[in-house]
């Protein structure tokens, strides 16, 4: 309060820089369409991201607080993935990727992969593809 009343009566503030409306209209307008021109190139290539066409088996994967659950709802088969211990790692493994089932994919066709978790956000990826 005490900085206000001190700008609005000092002697060296420009009385026309405290109504200034154009300038405050202009600062906002253009950086607003400057969002909207990034926004609707951005929205169209997130639902056209998100499409799947022809899906010919779908893969349900939960990820839990120490492992991960697989689904396979076209052959209603499931079964749990666990971390293998370090100890028991072969010497070519890798360290936190070796799982005791890993999930098996067919090749070559189109897959819907349904990831959510049970418990807490978790990170699915397949490491071969990046």
């Amino acid at each position: 309060m005490y900085m206000i009343v001190n700008i609005m009566m000092n002697s060296f503030t420009s009385r026309s820089m405290m109504e200034g409306q154009e300038i405050e209209i202009i600062w906002t307008i253009i950086p607003a369409i400057t969002l909207i021109f990034i926004a609707l190139p951005s929205l169209h290539l997130l639902y056209l991201t998100d499409e799947i066409f022809n899906a010919q088996t779908s893969i349900k994967i939960i990820g839990h607080q120490w492992y991960w659950s697989y689904e396979y709802s076209d052959f209603n088969k499931e079964f749990d993935s666990f971390l293998i211990p370090e100890t028991d790692l072969d010497i070519n493994s890798f360290r936190l990727l070796e799982t005791d089932n890993n999930l098996m994919i067919p090749f070559n066709t189109m897959i819907k992969f349904l990831i959510t978790s049970a418990d807490v956000i978790h990170s699915w990826t397949i490491p071969s593809l990046g």
